[in-house]
């Protein structure tokens, strides 16, 4: 088994540990920040009848997390930057566990709310961070199979987060979705404490008027559109927040021009695959998560599976990125990602136009199976070679920024695709019944369908170069 013994000059006091190990130390806490995103979806009926809480309430305990997460992650990377990266995610990891057990611990909405917002506030320190301190603790001739096993495992926590909610939740209760997460912290501190090397970028300035304006822009943004199907597209509550985020985005940029310290700094967008690596990210999760929420969706309303039962049908899907993956990565180091993610996004363009007919036929699961690992193939492709070519042609000391820029923009990508697809949904006149999916879903996803589509031009712009030589 390899072993980490190449020094690397932004590295402080690196241990030497065999390469899983080290890969096991990041990925752990990082799939319990990707398994809390969606871990709820399946309990909300049961929490809403233990909190009397309303269809507001259950919003915002899905946002407050989406939220939070998108809006800090490049301030944490930034702070991880000047002060060290594996600190910064040791902490979020102490924030993340406190914040689960207050939110097991919730007696009403307000203070489950709370206790969600400050979970992602723990989690946006260790999301990007953990693939910034794995690129810094492998030798670069193993980065991007790592790389590939990392964007595996953030796969499978999105996927497995129905499912394993529903489980809790039919099995024990739903405070118990939030018990889980503490025995896990306590396995990944001391292991990231014991394996993971510090590392940091160079020093300078904190931009804090650059992070006020990206993260309002990102706050804003997300905040109009999980808004936007509930209160209408023309409200105020909606219209407002939307174009003061569209107008803080150009001044952002005027204002990073003159600044060196830039929270996220222009001189990225120089990279060719760095910017064609963030389109793609943008349009693959608008089209894959609204996918995926709308067919979990029409599995128990139409097709009449329980949530674990529909979670569980969806894993030839979601779960296929754990096998895919690691794979994907190891061949990106030797074709390029280009060949992959052109692959990857057409096997999912296509697999979510084949739903769209199997969708609108009324066929059975079973003929969903084929479509089904077809879509896994293609995610797992896209995944590994998306975070490798974001981080391709850049120094070190901007891995940590460009990882948080990626995953904050596929944050905005989720909120964005299950906003656009369930407003497609319900502008052809679907609704929640097992009637009400005729006519409407299979719009929808051909609407998913085209962002995946989009994204294929993208990545006709990236490099063909390998990541890593």
């Amino acid at each position: 088994m390899s072993t980490l013994t190449e020094p690397r000059a932004a590295r402080v006091g690196a241990r030497r540990a065999p390469l899983w190990l080290a890969i096991a130390a990041v990925s752990l806490p990082m799939f319990m920040a990707t398994l809390d995103n969606l871990v709820m979806t399946s309990a909300l009926p049961v929490i809403q009848a233990d909190l009397h809480a309303s269809v507001g309430d259950l919003s915002w305990f899905m946002n407050a997390y989406t939220l939070a997460f998108a809006t800090f992650m490049l301030p944490a990377a930034t702070l991880g930057d000047r002060i060290g990266r594996r600190r910064v995610m040791v902490a979020g990891i102490a924030i993340f566990t406190l914040a689960s057990i207050c939110s097991a611990l919730s007696d009403s909405s307000s203070t489950l709310i709370a206790a969600r917002a400050a979970q992602g506030f723990g989690a946006a320190a260790i999301m990007p961070l953990s693939l910034t301190l794995l690129a810094a603790n492998v030798p670069d001739r193993l980065r991007p199979a790592a790389i590939g096993i990392w964007g595996g495992v953030s796969g499978l926590g999105v996927a497995l987060g129905p499912v394993v909610g529903g489980a809790v939740v039919q099995g024990v209760s739903w405070q118990a979705i939030f018990w889980l997460n503490v025995p896990v912290a306590i396995l990944a501190l001391p292991l990231v404490l014991a394996v993971v090397g510090e590392s940091r970028g160079a020093w300078q300035r904190l931009d804090l008027a650059g992070a006020l304006m990206i993260g309002g822009a990102v706050f804003l943004g997300i905040w109009g559109i999980v808004h936007g199907n509930d209160d209408g597209w023309g409200s105020g509550r909606v219209l407002t927040p939307l174009v003061i985020a569209a107008l803080l985005l150009p001044l952002y940029v005027g204002w990073a021009r003159r600044r060196p310290d830039a929270v996220l700094p222009l001189r990225l967008f120089v990279s060719r695959s760095f910017t064609t690596a963030n389109l793609v990210a943008l349009g693959f999760t608008v089209g894959m998560f609204g996918a995926v929420f709308l067919l979990s969706q029409y599995l128990q309303v139409v097709q009449g599976y329980t949530p674990l039962g529909a979670g569980v049908r969806t894993l030839p899907w979601t779960a296929a990125p754990m096998v895919v993956a690691p794979l994907a990565g190891m061949l990106a180091g030797r074709i390029g990602v280009r060949p992959l993610l052109l692959v990857g996004l057409a096997l999912q363009a296509g697999s979510l136009a084949w739903f769209a007919g199997l969708t609108e036929a009324g066929s059975p699961y079973s003929a969903f199976v084929p479509a089904l690992v077809m879509a896994g193939v293609g995610m797992g492709l896209v995944f590994p070679s998306v975070s490798n070519a974001v981080l391709d042609g850049l120094p070190e000391g901007d891995f940590a920024i460009a990882s948080s820029a990626n995953s904050t923009i596929r944050e905005f990508g989720v909120a964005l695709g299950v906003a656009l697809l369930t407003a497609v949904f319900e502008s052809c006149g679907g609704h929640i019944a097992p009637d009400g999916y005729a006519g409407a879903i299979g719009p929808a996803l051909l609407t998913g369908s085209g962002a995946v589509a989009l994204a294929l031009v993208a990545a006709l712009f990236t490099p063909r170069r390998a990541p890593v030589r």
